[in-house]
């Protein structure tokens, strides 16, 4: 039986008219008769008409792209920005306004569910799997709010991301085709998914080919210049030392080759390097850098096209989509000088 505003004013034990202002954000409801009602809601799994019912009636005109402010490698990241380009490519000849949502308040009244979902103030979301758990899914798809997560979650109604595990493949088996036998891997979080599957594509082309798996020559760390140096330089100052190395970023590989250049090793005749990320060094390395072109821009269309196919209902099914990443084969994997 469907649960009515009736249903969770009487749960409540307050009026209607409460129930109503709470659902508007009235700023006349105190927050804990606020928290209190909205606690009760999720608890009898009571949905808003007007959500139910779609936002096309009553739409904003307005899509949400949650980022969490603590995380500056994300937000001043040149993909971030790739990423907005495309979904904007997408929204604003729709007539639609694409806003920044800071999911970081400590302040239960002000989560985003209440400011943005619940007070219909957009009309669908999108979201980088970092911020948007599988608890803040669940609850989106219980309110059968339009979202889209950038980036494979389970169990997000429709994600689009990369292939990252395919993209390990495709860096571990150049390596091995131009000659390198004892490839390394650096750089990533073990509790990130991206790292995962990167690392899983690492592991798959080294079972594949016959190739020893050295566990101690996977490195982790973040995925950045200066913990790309210093892993290098323990690596690659051992006796059982690897002969290139597969790097989480191309910010990572660029401090391998430091560590190559301050040991004196040189890239690619005793080293090979191969990153993924084709921006913003690869070209610009010395020698320029073997590395994965992931399209952003096209992540960015992609994700804005399904959310408002969603908001629309154009479609209300699950989507799922690995876009391929592109090899470019530059310098830094020319091979070993024999």
């Amino acid at each position: 039986m469907k649960v009515t505003i009736s249903d969770v004013a009487r749960a409540a034990n307050v009026a209607k008219s409460t129930v109503s202002k709470v659902l508007n954000d009235s700023p006349k409801i105190s927050s804990e008769t606020k928290q209190r009602v909205r606690e009760i809601m999720k608890q009898m799994n009571y949905i808003p008409s007007s959500i139910a019912t779609g936002l096309a009636r009553q739409s904003s005109q307005t899509v949400g792209l949650l980022v969490d402010m603590s995380k500056e490698s994300e937000f001043l990241n040149q993909f971030f920005y790739n990423i907005i380009g495309g979904i904007e490519s997408v929204m604003g000849p729709l007539g639609y306004e694409l806003t920044l949502c800071n999911i970081q308040h400590h302040d239960a009244e002000d989560h985003f569910l209440n400011r943005l979902v619940l007070n219909q103030r957009v009309d669908g979301i999108i979201a980088n799997n970092s911020v948007l758990t599988e608890e803040l899914a669940k609850e989106l798809d219980r309110l059968r709010f339009p979202y889209v997560s950038i980036g494979e979650m389970e169990p997000a109604a429709s994600w689009v991301d990369f292939d990252n595990e395919a993209g390990g493949r495709m860096l571990t088996r150049h390596l091995l085709e131009q000659g390198y036998s004892r490839p390394a891997f650096i750089g990533g979080q073990r509790n990130e998914r991206i790292f995962t599957r990167r690392l899983g594509g690492y592991l798959q082309a080294l079972k594949q080919s016959g190739v020893i798996v050295h566990q101690d020559w996977i490195i982790n760390g973040q995925a950045d210049e200066h913990e790309g140096y210093r892993s290098a330089l323990r690596l690659l100052q051992r006796e059982d030392r690897p002969d290139s190395v597969v790097c989480m970023t191309n910010y990572t590989a660029f401090g391998v080759l430091k560590a190559a250049r301050a040991l004196g090793i040189e890239v690619p005749g005793q080293l090979g390097i191969a990153a993924f990320d084709e921006y913003p060094l690869s070209r610009y390395t010395t020698p320029p850098l073997t590395s994965l072109n992931i399209d952003t821009f096209k992540l960015g269309v992609t994700s804005g096209q399904w959310l408002m196919d969603h908001i629309c209902g154009n479609c209300t099914g699950s989507r799922r989509l690995l876009l391929e990443p592109e090899l470019i084969v530059r310098e830094s994997t020319a091979g070993l000088t024999r």
